[in-house]
């Protein structure tokens, strides 16, 4: 279960990360998925922040999810 988080966390992290990368430098085009959402559109920023967020708390969880076995 340790590793399905991480794993998605860690997705979700590039993601968030690719989508910062563009909207604040405009590099990484075509790199992130939340550019290609259509109903995220203006609203790409905070979307990419969100991801960010999430995947921090997925590590969390992850590792309580260690510490408790």
């Amino acid at each position: 279960m340790k590793k399905l988080l991480e794993g998605i966390g860690f997705v979700l992290f590039a993601q968030g990360v690719a989508g910062l990368v563009h909207e604040l430098t405009g590099r990484l085009r075509g790199w992130g998925v939340v550019q290609h959402l259509g109903f995220a559109d203006g609203y790409e920023l905070y979307l990419s922040i969100a991801l960010v967020v999430l995947a921090v708390a997925l590590f969390a969880a992850a590792e309580s999810s260690e510490k408790t076995r």
